[in-house]
């Protein structure tokens, strides 16, 4: 214990448990995309390791959005955040409207432009505006609040302009994806925590929040997400499964909706054990469980590497999740301290909501787990903020000082990242000028220029040294 407390008393800690613990979790993702695609992949298209080759361009575009966020400073963040939220209300008022489109006059694109359910199409390039959504609204909710200081105190302050332009995501996000926005509602708790806000905001917004979580559950009957008017609310169903989890065999046998692949996901971690089958070796990614390289990746960890790799797995998540309060704790700008809240709270909440919806401690609600599901721009996203909290952990006072006291040479600095700014020094109180005393009038001078007491009387000396008087 002595060793780790020596360690984590080092100037760089944050940063290195950062990076050591998002590279490890990049690395099994991409071990693991490849073992649960390789078998379909080669069926389909004969090239077992296409998804590989696809996920892998997609890391590498991340690292250089990583390379490139961890050289910014605070306030090109700050600068950017307002034209970042812009684009991603664009874009998902596009993906609704091309979405509603489909759904009532079937008409499935405009020009280039295509959507399908959570993914926006143009031409051959897709992306998920959820996941641009997630990235604004941290540099945006905590530039505001880091704006507004101690003013948050009044409800005024937080009804304007955070709540509407909050409420406004939750729909668009919600209305198709309720996952991504109860992910959006953990990032936005993170940073009212760390902002300091009163517990009744936390009360009143969780009422509210279960209040609009019913109404997207029962939107599903009406046709949001993947649900329709003909069908039966999957979303309902999703939820009464976890309330009410039908038996195994009458799930197969009577073919009940949403328990298939929650029946499916336990049969694999119960096929794995403490030590797993062995990589590669899964079973159930023979076609036998429903997206089983995004969603339910968990569930083929669980097979394939036991009880032993799980938990491998969720302690790189706890490091990660103690790195990124530690920066937000350390830093001193209020905004690097909300946005490193807001991350972290956002990539640890997500992984809580798809972990525990894999093995049924959770509602099912489709969410990828970070850095290890496949998805192009998910992985983007996530290592842009990656990058942003590596920035802010370079920031941090006794790192900084640090990186000053012995800079690394000029090519590393050029190639990796700059010197982070020195810590601000407390301005030392201007010495009053001699035409304004800081005195009062009424009290006198002294002929040795010290104030006299303010209760002592004009006639009245006193006798003997200081040191006496003392006495």
């Amino acid at each position: 214990m002595a060793a780790l407390r020596g360690l984590l008393a080092r100037p760089l800690a944050s940063y290195y448990l950062l990076l050591s613990s998002a590279g490890l979790l990049l690395l099994i993702g991409l071990t693991m995309v490849f073992s649960a695609t390789s078998v379909r992949d080669f069926a389909q298209d004969g090239d077992a390791s296409a998804s590989l080759t696809k996920q892998t361009v997609f890391a590498v575009i991340g690292i250089v959005a990583f390379w490139a966020c961890q050289r910014l400073p605070a306030r090109t963040f700050r600068a950017v955040s307002r034209p970042i939220l812009g684009v991603a209300v664009v874009l998902l008022l596009i993906l609704n409207l091309l979405v509603a489109l489909d759904a009532l006059f079937r008409v499935r694109s405009i020009g280039p432009l295509k959507a399908q359910l959570l993914w926006l199409y143009l031409g051959p390039v897709s992306v998920q505006p959820v996941e641009v959504a997630k990235f604004a609204l941290v540099l945006w909710g905590a530039h505001v609040l880091a704006r507004k200081g101690a003013a948050l105190g009044w409800w005024k302050e937080l009804a304007t302009p955070l709540f509407p332009v909050v409420g406004l995501l939750f729909v668009l996000v919600g209305y198709n994806d309720l996952g991504s926005m109860l992910c959006l509602l953990a990032l936005v708790i993170g940073m009212l925590w760390a902002a300091g806000v009163r517990l009744q905001v936390f009360a009143v917004l969780s009422t509210v929040g279960l209040a609009g979580v019913g109404l997207l559950v029962a939107a599903a009957s009406l046709g949001a997400g993947s649900g329709s008017r003909d069908a039966e609310n999957y979303r309902l169903t999703r939820l009464t499964s976890f309330l009410d989890p039908p038996d195994p065999k009458a799930c197969f046998q009577e073919q009940l909706e949403g328990c298939y692949q929650l029946v499916q996901a336990r049969y694999a971690v119960q096929h794995g054990g403490w030590f797993g089958v062995g990589l590669g070796k899964s079973a159930l990614k023979w076609n036998w469980l429903p997206e089983a390289h995004n969603d339910f990746i968990f569930a083929i960890i669980a097979e394939e590497l036991g009880v032993v790799g799980c938990t491998v797995v969720l302690v790189l998540f706890a490091v990660l999740a103690y790195s990124g309060l530690r920066i937000a704790r350390r830093v001193e700008d209020p905004f690097r301290r909300l946005a490193a809240a807001g991350v972290t709270a956002w990539l640890v909440g997500q992984a809580v909501i798809n972990i525990g919806g894999v093995t049924g401690l959770l509602p099912l609600t489709g969410v990828p787990l970070p850095f290890i599901s496949d998805g192009g721009s998910a992985l983007v996203v996530t290592l842009a903020a990656v990058g942003m909290l590596a920035s802010f952990a370079r920031a941090e006072p006794d790192a900084a000082r640090a990186l000053h006291a012995r800079p690394p040479a000029r090519w590393v600095r050029l190639v990796w990242a700059p010197l982070p700014p020195l810590p601000g020094r407390r301005r030392r109180p201007a010495s009053p000028g001699e035409d304004r005393g800081s005195v009062p009038r009424s009290r006198t001078r002294r002929s040795d220029d010290r104030a006299a007491a303010r209760d002592a009387r004009p006639g009245r000396t006193r006798i003997g040294a200081a040191s006496e008087r003392r006495r």
